[in-house]
């Protein structure tokens, strides 16, 4: 049975990938659970606790070599495969994140954006062709599509969704202004909600000015 890794570990995950790129942008080969720990902010004890989730990856005496260690966590992220993404809603979110080449280096790969705008029809966005909604089932149809990325209105977000698990799609990048709950197990929704982050910050600058 697979060990259950907690939602707190894979939300570290990203960030130890982004912190040990730039270490191999400036050419170190290996760190110290210690060194990485002043780097990042987070304690060396859960730096390895969390990295033990998935094998350790350290030596003793030796730490991580950098390297190796972006690598297998590239993988445990999925980031050696390519993952086909559709853009439901071409407006200026919509545009934004396709206009975003660095997730390509990622492996997210954006095929299509879709919209009900009819002056949006026959244009693209850096290359990408936008289509209208009517043609999301044929589009669907002749090609393949991992994750669909929603920056439509709230209200037209959840039958939207469920357009699209009827369609073989089962992984949602949801920036609709609701929490997105399809209502089914084999579904993945990962919400995202810009405003919170903004009230967030709003908060810390309140607090500090007490």
């Amino acid at each position: 049975m697979e060990k259950e890794i907690s939602q707190a570990v894979i939300r570290r995950m990203p960030r130890y990938y982004r912190y040990l790129g730039e270490l191999l942008d400036e050419g170190v080969e290996r760190i110290s659970s210690n060194d990485l720990s002043s780097r990042m902010l987070v304690t060396a004890s859960q730096i390895r606790q969390d990295l033990n989730n998935f094998g350790g990856f350290g030596q003793q005496g030796y730490g991580y070599n950098v390297k190796f260690l972006y690598d297998e966590i590239g993988k445990i992220l999925g980031l050696d495969q390519k993952h086909k993404i559709i853009v439901i809603g071409a407006g200026n979110l919509g545009q934004a994140i396709t206009n975003y080449a660095t997730f390509e280096k990622w492996g997210f790969i954006i095929t299509a954006l879709f919209d009900i705008n009819p002056a949006l029809q026959n244009t693209s966005v850096r290359g990408i062709p936008v289509y209208m909604m009517e043609e999301l089932e044929a589009y669907c149809s002749r090609q393949p599509v991992d994750i669909a990325a929603l920056t439509l209105p709230k209200e037209q977000a959840p039958k939207t969704a469920r357009r699209l698990v009827d369609l073989g799609i089962h992984a949602f990048w949801n920036f609709a202004h609701v929490d997105l709950d399809v209502d089914d197990r084999d579904v993945i929704v990962e919400n995202v909600h810009l405003s919170d982050s903004l009230m967030q910050l709003s908060y810390n600058i309140v607090k500090n000015r007490r």
